[in-house]
């Protein structure tokens, strides 16, 4: 739906809305049981839950694209992630509140495990601790480059964020992330003038921060890739589009930035799940709208870890209890991107979603899978379709036309 036109339909009303994303989501058959993540795992409550509502799989951004998480949420929250682009340095900047300037350039960082070659043979650093990081990052902070300020923040596990503060930078930089194993970090490279000065900097950052790893003897994390270089941009705000309160219940500081650049307002729980629920039953008069955040599916699909994905949809099974005693007048599952294990990254294949309102027509739905959902009600459609379809069934939106 077209914002302006959500603009004009949207109404208010009492009806709560909550989404749960688990990012992720979806998965492919492994060989040895012809079975995905989601067929394999004992997930009683959600098939419980799927066989109550309509089911579909949704297209985050186009067929046969593989999105990243910033756009499968964006579109999850209503915008046209090709039209609404967000660098991923932003969202971790805004995650943990970094307070950005109009003119700042921010960038993911990841540290990563260097071979002897300069290869990279983790692109996580084995996700190191949180407290193992800071350190790090507390040693790259001494790092000075003449004509721009530097300013290195931690993040979670092995995340960092750098931000660069200067006059004429620009924002279209390339990664210094090869995104594989096996091969050596690249040299950043601006696309106009403007960029070409930041990619600059930015190469004698990475160069000074590599020498400091050496000397400290660093073994785990002895290397840094950058990504997702990007300024503060204007998304129009979720309150004034359609009318909503909206509240974000997430853990990692990258999706409680994308939650708080869309409008929501960002509510602390750091402590996972049990947390999530219990500050959203706690603030519930409060918000019409509830994003819940689940890490765990993602985690372990992009580490190819199979049976990790199993244990962590099953482990979110047993949070479906939970979520339905809020009350929520339209229950929404759904994923950012598929993460199939088989494959150790995102991918562009279609991700499961379910909706449950009173007004839901029951299928005959056998499970929560991506087949089951493949063949049910809603077919595949475009995510950022998500919050219109939920608003409908909210009584949220008012006829269109005599």
């Amino acid at each position: 739906m077209k914002l302006d036109l959500a603009r004009e339909l949207s109404q208010t009303a009492s009806t709560k809305i909550v989404l749960c994303v688990l990012d992720g989501l979806g998965g492919l058959a492994r060989s040895s049981s012809g079975k995905t993540e989601l067929e394999e795992a004992n997930i009683p409550n959600l098939d419980q839950l799927a066989a109550e509502s309509e089911l579909g799989a949704t297209m985050p951004v186009g067929v046969g694209i593989t999105p990243g998480s910033g756009p499968g949420h964006l579109a999850l929250f209503g915008y046209d992630p090709l039209e609404f682009d967000i660098g991923r340095g932003v969202l971790e900047a805004t995650g943990i509140e970094f307070q950005l300037g109009p003119n700042d350039v921010a960038a993911r960082g990841n540290f990563c495990t260097l071979d002897s070659n300069g290869e990279i043979i983790d692109r996580r650093a084995g996700r190191i601790e949180s407290s193992h990081s800071e350190k790090i990052v507390e040693l790259l902070r001494t790092i000075q480059i003449e004509g721009v300020d530097l300013y290195v923040e931690p993040v979670r596990e092995h995340r960092f964020v750098l931000v660069l503060r200067g006059d004429g930078l620009g924002e279209s930089v390339s990664t210094t992330d090869p995104q594989i194993e096996g091969a050596k970090p690249i040299p950043a490279q601006g696309r106009d003038p403007a960029s070409k000065k930041t990619a600059e900097y930015v190469n004698s950052f990475v160069s000074a921060a590599n020498d400091l790893l050496f000397e400290s003897g660093e073994k785990q994390a002895n290397g840094l890739i950058l990504r997702g270089f990007a300024k503060v941009p204007l998304l129009p705000q979720l309150d004034d589009i359609w009318k909503l309160r909206c509240a974000a219940l997430a853990v990692y500081p990258m999706y409680r930035g994308l939650a708080s650049l869309a409008g929501m307002e960002t509510l602390a729980c750091p402590g996972g799940m049990a947390e999530q629920l219990a500050v959203a039953r706690d603030r519930w008069n409060d918000f019409d709208y509830f994003f819940v955040h689940y890490k765990k599916t993602d985690a372990a699909g992009e580490d190819g870890d199979f049976e990790a994905k199993i244990k962590a949809l099953e482990e979110f099974d047993k949070t479906i209890p939970a979520i339905r005693e809020l009350g929520a007048d339209v229950l929404m599952i759904a994923g950012d991107h598929s993460t199939p294990a088989v494959l150790a990254g995102h991918s562009w294949h279609p991700v499961p979603f379910l909706i449950n309102s009173a007004n839901t027509s029951l299928g005959e739905a056998c499970g929560f899978s991506e087949n089951s959902c493949r063949l049910g009600s809603l077919g595949t459609f475009s995510a950022k379709e998500v919050l219109p379809l939920a608003m409908a069934h909210a009584g949220r939106l008012q006829k269109y036309g005599a």
